[in-house]
C-alpha cells in the first residue's frame, strides 16, 4: 500500500482543524508517525495546531518540544493555542514567549497578538509593557490585529489612556479597533469620550458592526445618557442590526440602566429572538429599579418559556426576593439553581447569603456562607451586613474578627456594617478600633464611612468626636445629616439639633422622612408643640412627602409630652393612616405619667380591642385600674392576659468592659464570671440594708 504523501497529510490537517474533528486528526497523526513524516515542520505544526485548536493542549505541547528545528510558526501555533485557552492557558504565555526570544526566534504580528490576548487576560500590566517594547522595536505594532491586541490589554487593566495612544499612532484601523477603544471607555464610565469616539468613527466613513454599538451602548448607564442611547437605537434601526441579539440585549440593559424601564420593556417585547443575556437584563433592570414584583414575574415567563437561567439571571432574582422580604420564593430559586449545578457559582451564593439575611433567615444566610469559604470580601461583606441588619451584632463583630484574623482586606461596605454594630451596642471603645482600622487601610471620610462614623460615636454619646467627624466629611449625604441630628436630639441638645436640622436646608440637602423621625423626635424632648406642628406639616406642604405612622407617633408623643392628651386622642382617632396600636401606647404611658387615669382607661381599652400582644399595655392598664380602685377591672386584664398568653418579656441589658460587651438577662445563669457576679451583688445588697435603705424592686433576688 502507498502511503500518503506529506502535502495529503498537510491537506488533511487542515481540514480535520477546521472542523475540530479530535478522532480523525488522531488517526492522521498515527499515520504520520508510522510514515516518518513528523519530522517535516509543516506536518508537526499543523500537529500542534490541530491539538491546540481542540482544546488539547497537553497533546499540543508533547508535538511541540519533540520538533527540532522549530520555526516562528511553531511558536505561534503554541503560544496562541495557549492564549485562547482561558486563564488556565495564558499563564504559560510569557514563559513560551521568553523562551522563543533566548532560542533566538524573531517573532511576528501573530506572535504578539498571542501573547497580548494573554497578558489581558492574565492582567499582566509588566509582562505586557515589556512585549509592547519588543513589538514596537521589531515595527509590528503597525499591524492592525497587534495593536487591537494591544489596546485590548490596556482597556482590560483599565488603563484607558495608554490603549488611546496606542489608537491613535495605529496606521489603519478596524471595526474591531474602534469596538476595543470604545468599550474600554464604556468600562470606565467615561461616557463622553465613548460617545466621541463613536462619533469620529461615523464621520471617518467606518462601518457600523454589532460590537461597535454593544461597546458604546455598555458605557451609558445613567439617566442623563438616555437621549444619546436612544439616538443610538434609532442609528442600529436605521443600519438594520436590530435583528442581531446581541445588539438587542444591549439595548434593553441600557434602558434598564438608564431607569427607562418603558423603553426597556418594549425593546424586550419587541426582540424576535431573545436569549438568557436578554431575559436577564430585563429581570435585572426591574430589581434595581425596585419593581421587584414584575422581576419575579418575568422570570416565571422565563422559566415558561424553557429559557435556561444563566447565573446573571440568578442573581437578580435573588435581589428581587431580598427587596421584598420574599424568602418562600428565595427558596424556591434556590432549590432551582441547586437542581442546575450553580451551587458553586460565588455570584449567585453571595446574592443568596444577602437574600436569606434581607429576609431574616440568618441560620440560612451562614450555612450558605459557610459551604462556600470562599476568601471574597462581597461575601463576608453580605453575612456581616446580614448579621447586624438583624440585631446580631455580637454575631457580627466576631465575624469581622475573624475575617481580620484570615488577612482579608475590607471595603468600605464592610467598615460600615461593623460600625453599624458598634453603634447598636453602644460599644464606643471597639468603635474607635475600627475607626483606627479605616485610618489603617486608608479609608477617607466620603459616604460610608464617615456617615457610619458620625453615628457610632453620636449613638455612643460622644458628640464631640461626632461632630469632628462630620464637619471633616467632604461631602455629607442626607444619612450623614440624619446622624448628627440623631445624635444631638437623643443627647439632650435639642436646640443644636433644631439648628442642624436649617442648616442642612440652606446647604440643599432634601431632608428624608427620617430627618423628620429626628426633628420632630428634638421637639418632643423640648416641649415645643407649635414648632412639631409647623415640621409635621411641613412635610407635605414643602417637601411633598405624606407622613408615616413613625412622624404620627412622634407628634402624639409631643402632644402627650406635654400633656395635651386630649389632643392627642383626637389626633390620633382623626389619623387616616393604619397605625396599628402604636399610637395608643403612647398616649397609655403618658396618662400614667400624668396621672390622667380615665383616658389612660380609655387608651388601654383600645388596645385590649386590637389584641395587643404587648405584655407592657397589660400591666399598665391594670395599674391604672388599681389607682382607680377598679378591682374587677384589674381582674379582667389578667385574665386577658392568661387567656391571649401574654407573658412579660425578661429584661436585658449590656455593658461594654476592656473591649468586650457584656450581656445580662434576667434570670439568665450563662455568664462565665456569673458566680463573682452574684457575691458581689449580695455584697451590695447587704450593704444598702445595713445603710437602712429598702429594696423596691425584684432585681436582686432575680440575679440572685
Amino acid at each position: 500500500m502507498t502511503l500518503p504523501s506529506n502535502r495529503s497529510f498537510f491537506t488533511a490537517l487542515i481540514q480535520y482543524t477546521q472542523n475540530k474533528n479530535l478522532q480523525k486528526g488522531k488517526t492522521l497523526h498515527a499515520q504520520i508517525i508510522k510514515s516518518h513524516s513528523s519530522s517535516c515542520v509543516y506536518i508537526a505544526n499543523s500537529l500542534v495546531n490541530l491539538y491546540a485548536k481542540c482544546q488539547r493542549l497537553r497533546e499540543a505541547k508533547f508535538v511541540f518540544e519533540r520538533i527540532h528545528n522549530k520555526d516562528v510558526v511553531s511558536w505561534n501555533c503554541i503560544i496562541n493555542g495557549y492564549s485562547q485557552h482561558g486563564l488556565s492557558g495564558s499563564s504559560h504565555v510569557m514563559e513560551l514567549f521568553q523562551r522563543m526570544r533566548a532560542e533566538n526566534t524573531a517573532p511576528n504580528a501573530h506572535t504578539f497578538a498571542g501573547v497580548f490576548a494573554a497578558a489581558s487576560i492574565l492582567v499582566d500590566v509588566s509582562g505586557g509593557r515589556l512585549a509592547h517594547a519588543v513589538a514596537m522595536k521589531m515595527d509590528c505594532c503597525r499591524d492592525v490585529f497587534v495593536g487591537s491586541s494591544l489596546m485590548n490589554m490596556y482597556c482590560k487593566a483599565g488603563l484607558v489612556k495608554e490603549a488611546r495612544k496606542v489608537f491613535d499612532t495605529m496606521p489603519e484601523r478596524n471595526s474591531v479597533s474602534w469596538a476595543t477603544i470604545i468599550s474600554g471607555y464604556a468600562s470606565q464610565r467615561l461616557a463622553a469620550e465613548a460617545l466621541g469616539l463613536f462619533g469620529l468613527m461615523r464621520r471617518e466613513g467606518e462601518g457600523d458592526n454589532e460590537f461597535v454599538f454593544t461597546s458604546v451602548l455598555s458605557g451609558l448607564t445613567v439617566p442623563q445618557l438616555v437621549n444619546n442611547g436612544k439616538q443610538i437605537h434609532g442609528i442600529a434601526i436605521k443600519n438594520g442590526l436590530l435583528s442581531i441579539v446581541s445588539v438587542g440585549n444591549a439595548l434593553v440593559t441600557m434602558y434598564s440602566k438608564c431607569g427607562s424601564l418603558d423603553d426597556a420593556l418594549q425593546t424586550f417585547g419587541t426582540s424576535s429572538d431573545k436569549n438568557s443575556i436578554t431575559w436577564s437584563a430585563m429581570i435585572t433592570g426591574f430589581a434595581q429599579s425596585g419593581d421587584s414584583h414584575k422581576a419575579l414575574k418575568l422570570f416565571s415567563s422565563m422559566h415558561h418559556s424553557g429559557i435556561r437561567p444563566s447565573e446573571f439571571t440568578f442573581v437578580g432574582v435573588l435581589n428581587a426576593c431580598s427587596d421584598l422580604g420574599a424568602a418562600w420564593e428565595g427558596k424556591q430559586v434556590h432549590d432551582y439553581f441547586l437542581k442546575l449545578g450553580f451551587e458553586s457559582q460565588i455570584y449567585i451564593m453571595t446574592a443568596l447569603v444577602d437574600m436569606y439575611a434581607k429576609c431574616g433567615s440568618v441560620a440560612d444566610a451562614r450555612k450558605g456562607f459557610d459551604y462556600l469559604q470562599e476568601p471574597d470580601i462581597i461575601l463576608w461583606t453580605s453575612m456581616i451586613g446580614g448579621y447586624v441588619q438583624n440585631g446580631e451584632n455580637e454575631e457580627a463583630l466576631s465575624l469581622y474578627g475573624r475575617m481580620e484574623m484570615e488577612g482579608m482586606f475590607p471595603n468600605e461596605l464592610t467598615m460600615a456594617s461593623v460600625l453599624k454594630a458598634c453603634s447598636s451596642l453602644a460599644a464606643l471603645e471597639q468603635g474607635r478600633q475600627i475607626h483606627a482600622r479605616t485610618v489603617k487601610y486608608g479609608f477617607s471620610l466620603e459616604v460610608p464611612i464617615g456617615s457610619a462614623l458620625s453615628t457610632m460615636y453620636a449613638k455612643c454619646g460622644c458628640l464631640e468626636d461626632g461632630t469632628l467627624v462630620f464637619t471633616r466629611m467632604p461631602a455629607r449625604d442626607v444619612v450623614a445629616w440624619n446622624a448628627m441630628i440623631s445624635g444631638l436630639s437623643q443627647n439632650g441638645c435639642g436646640k443644636e439639633a433644631l439648628e442642624l436640622f436649617e442648616e442642612m436646608r440652606l446647604e440643599g440637602t432634601k431632608p428624608d422622612s427620617v430627618s423628620f423621625v429626628n426633628i420632630l423626635s428634638a421637639c418632643s424632648h423640648m416641649g415645643l408643640v407649635e414648632r412639631g406642628w409647623g415640621y409635621f406639616k411641613m412635610m407635605s406642604d414643602e417637601f411633598g412627602m405624606d407622613p408615616r405612622v413613625e412622624h404620627y407617633a412622634c407628634m402624639v408623643d409631643i402632644l402627650s409630652r406635654a400633656g395635651k392628651l386630649k389632643e392627642a386622642i383626637e389626633f390620633t382617632e382623626s389619623a387616616t393612616i393604619d397605625h396599628g396600636m402604636c399610637l395608643w401606647r403612647i398616649i397609655l404611658g403618658a396618662c400614667r405619667n400624668y396621672h390622667s387615669y380615665e383616658l389612660g382607661a380609655y387608651a388601654g381599652e383600645k388596645l385590649m380591642e386590637l389584641g395587643s400582644q404587648e405584655s407592657s399595655a397589660y400591666v399598665l392598664l391594670s395599674g391604672i385600674y388599681s389607682a382607680l380602685g377598679r378591682w374587677e377591672g384589674v381582674e379582667r386584664v389578667r385574665r386577658m392576659m392568661k387567656l391571649r398568653g401574654v407573658s412579660k418579656e425578661p429584661g436585658c441589658s449590656w455593658i461594654e468592659l476592656k473591649s468586650g460587651v457584656h450581656v445580662f438577662v434576667v434570670k439568665d445563669q450563662m455568664h462565665p464570671q456569673i458566680r463573682d457576679i452574684q457575691a458581689e451583688l449580695r455584697r451590695l445588697s447587704k450593704q444598702m440594708k445595713d445603710e437602712g435603705s429598702e429594696l423596691t424592686t425584684d432585681s436582686f433576688s432575680a440575679a440572685l
